[in-house]
């Protein structure tokens, strides 16, 4: 190249700090996109979701066939076929709270039958063991399941010593959709929902910042960046680059949920025995209430991101990165923790410490989306974490060009003489001939 053309090149204005964190953003979102660890990234939260999903139904399965509703029948053989009818009877008007009424084996014909003994020795499979009569009953049992039977028990011996079966009326019902109550507890419940799915999102993928900040910055990369444009720049393109990456995996992992969701929902909601499909919206409406989740995740990840380039420019290595990212961790595991206590607090002052505070404040703010209509107020609280992000990113900037620009003279060279080119173009004749 002739002397001619190096020096246009290097007389060439440099690129703004918008250009600069456009090109930094662009290099790491298709490095890391097209990179095989992206891969196994994207694969690896799935496995933790299947075997916690077979767990929680295998141990439902478990738990549902190990309580037992049996309650043993130890009276004389008329007694306990007027306490099985009045069971019968009364188990319409008592829904799930009639126990299955079964008599003891052992203790037919038996005068010296000792159902505490019985019940010590675990022998059977029964909750609890009424003795007596129907007039004057007694129940052996652990105090839980005393507690849980008691009541039934004596209105089924009410009913089994009367003369004639009791008469219980049958109420009319009239279903509503929803009331003020239930819609208010769902409510919570979509806020509840909402900042974990944000908070478990968040804590996954905001770590892709620091490895790659860590990895650049062990082969020396980020200093060469450092040199050619400006901290900030970079920093601010690596954060929007690594958001971009996170939207990618949160576009693959929903598609999966979805097409999950539409093969087995008809399984779901007989499991959980709840209709999602009709349960109320957020206050501010399901459309908003997404857009809403998605600016709130940037925020959020933006400023635990910008936390972890902080703490990635004042570590030297890859260790010194992860001790000292643990108390940020566990930080956000506070804050998120504040956020949700807040839920059932709106207008307290913790409440609005927790919307203040710029690290609590998008889970504060997506719970308050789903528990309020206003939306100038999610105007308000995005700019303000915006101007925190740029603080962050600022300071981070600030503190890896003091600390780790400084540390090497290699570097401070390489960045002087850059700075010196662009400002004297006349003088990167020698250069380039050298």
């Amino acid at each position: 190249m002739s002397a001619h053309n190096q020096a246009a090149i290097d007389a060439k204005p440099s690129l703004t700090r918008l250009e600069a964190a456009w090109v930094i953003a662009r290099r790491d979102f298709v490095a890391v996109l097209f990179s095989r660890a992206f891969l196994f990234f994207l694969i690896g939260p799935l496995f933790p979701v299947l075997v916690g999903g077979l767990a929680g139904s295998i141990g439902g399965q478990v738990s549902r066939e190990a309580v037992t509703m049996e309650v043993g029948l130890a009276m004389n053989a008329q007694d306990n076929a007027a306490m099985i009818a009045a069971s019968e009877r009364l188990a319409p008007h008592l829904r799930g709270a009639v126990p299955s009424l079964r008599p003891v084996p052992e203790a037919a014909g038996n005068s010296n039958f000792d159902a505490g003994a019985f019940m010590e020795a675990r022998r059977g499979n029964y909750a609890a063991i009424v003795t007596g009569t129907p007039a004057a009953p007694q129940i052996v049992g652990t105090e839980g399941q005393l507690r849980r039977w008691q009541g039934a028990i004596e209105i089924i011996a009410a009913d089994a010593m009367a003369a004639a079966p009791l008469t219980v009326p049958m109420a009319e019902r009239q279903t509503v959709a929803s009331s003020a109550a239930s819609e208010r507890s769902n409510r919570i419940r979509t806020a509840q929902a909402a900042q974990m799915v944000m908070f478990l999102l968040t804590m996954l993928l905001a770590g892709m910042v620091l490895s790659n900040l860590a990895e650049e910055k062990g082969n020396k990369i980020i200093e060469i960046l450092a040199a050619a444009i400006p901290m900030d720049a970079v920093f601010m393109g690596k954060l929007f680059a690594m958001l971009a990456v996170s939207f990618v995996g949160i576009a693959v992992w929903g598609t999966l949920g979805w097409g999950f969701w539409a093969i087995a929902e008809d399984a779901i909601v007989t499991v959980t025995q709840t209709d999602y499909r009709n349960l109320p919206g957020p206050a501010v409406g399901w459309p908003v209430f997404l857009t809403l989740s998605i600016l709130y995740f940037s925020m959020a990840y933006l400023l635990l991101g910008a936390l972890f380039l902080t703490i990635g420019a004042m570590a030297n290595t890859v260790r010194e990165v992860q001790t000292m990212s643990m108390p940020v961790t566990m930080m956000q595991l506070m804050v998120f923790f504040l956020a949700a206590y807040t839920i059932t607090q709106p207008g307290s002052g913790l409440e609005m410490f927790a919307i203040g505070f710029p690290l609590s404040s998008p889970f504060a703010m997506l719970a308050r989306a789903a528990l309020d209509a206003t939306i100038w107020t999610h105007a308000a609280a995005l700019v303000w974490q915006a101007v925190w992000v740029a603080l962050l990113v600022k300071g981070g900037s600030l503190l890896f060009r003091k600390r780790v620009m400084k540390s090497g003279g290699a570097g401070r060279e390489r960045k002087s003489r850059f700075w010196n080119r662009a400002a004297n173009p006349s003088t990167a004749g020698p250069m380039t001939a050298k």
